[in-house]
């Protein structure tokens, strides 16, 4: 389970927008999202496309530096309530992601949060976070949510980086995912060769996929798995079943939420 191409990351940019838009079509936009429960439908979805014109302008000026917020144009959707001005703004701001993209390839240089400064950063992030956002929304809107089995891995790799990342960033919750002698095993029952071994280190975390013995496994359906360990779903729903030390399982989710 590797990173995808960068074609494929601009292509699910696209895909998943589309899917979101297509469950934003009737629903109510005053809703609560269960999983983001400080926003509203209508905010979720403005987060979503202000980020896409964030990375948007990033990629397109090829900046070196954080961008601000008010520099980014038209980030904060549109005025009012009309249901078809929001879906044209949400499926704009992420043509011109994947545009500007592609354009630039994965290799040019720019800023970033993370240890990877050029595009394929923000090409692999915009769709994992388009594609997990869309699982908010489908939650708000009562329908279902599925995904590629390959971006469902994706996401989860992803995000063990990112919580990674952030403890070596000095986070004080990653900073607690450390202390010698215990794992987490996440293991995908649908799709072969998914699976991620969690090791408790003195002074940090490391992961590896492999399939052995832990302290706590999280195991049933990849999509599942992702959705509960992104903290969309709780980790008894959607068939998983865990085994072991639950009390570590909810340790781990309590503080791998990095940003």
């Amino acid at each position: 389970m590797t990173a995808l191409a960068h074609d494929r990351y601009c292509d699910e940019i696209l895909f998943q927008t589309d899917r979101l838009r297509e469950t934003l079509k009737d629903a109510d936009l005053a809703a609560r999202v269960p999983s983001c429960p400080d926003w509203s439908l209508r905010e979720l979805v403005v987060h979503v496309g202000g980020a896409h014109r964030w990375v948007s302008e990033i990629v397109r000026t090829r900046t070196t530096e954080e961008l601000p917020d008010e520099d980014v144009p038209d980030a904060d959707g549109p005025s009012g309530d009309d249901p078809a001005a929001l879906d044209a703004w949400l499926a704009e701001g992420a043509a011109a992601t994947a545009a500007a993209l592609r354009e630039a390839g994965p290799d040019t240089a720019l800023w970033t949060w993370a240890r990877e400064q050029r595009t394929a950063f923000w090409a692999r992030r915009m769709a994992h976070e388009t594609a997990v956002h869309r699982a908010d929304a489908t939650l708000a809107a009562g329908t279902g949510f599925e995904v590629a089995p390959d971006m469902a891995a994706d996401i989860i790799t992803e995000w063990l980086e990112i919580v990674s990342f952030a403890q070596s960033e000095g986070d004080p919750e990653a900073l607690e995912l450390r202390g010698g002698g215990r794992s987490l095993h996440l293991h995908a029952t649908d799709v072969p060769g998914a699976e991620w071994l969690i090791e408790f280190g003195e002074d940090a975390f490391t992961w590896r996929h492999a399939h052995e013995r832990a302290t706590v496994a999280l195991r049933g359906p990849l999509t599942e798995l992702m959705l509960a360990f992104n903290r969309r779903q709780k980790p008894d729903e959607g068939g998983l079943e865990v085994l072991g030390d639950r009390g570590l399982l909810d340790f781990w989710l309590e503080r791998a939420a990095f940003g």
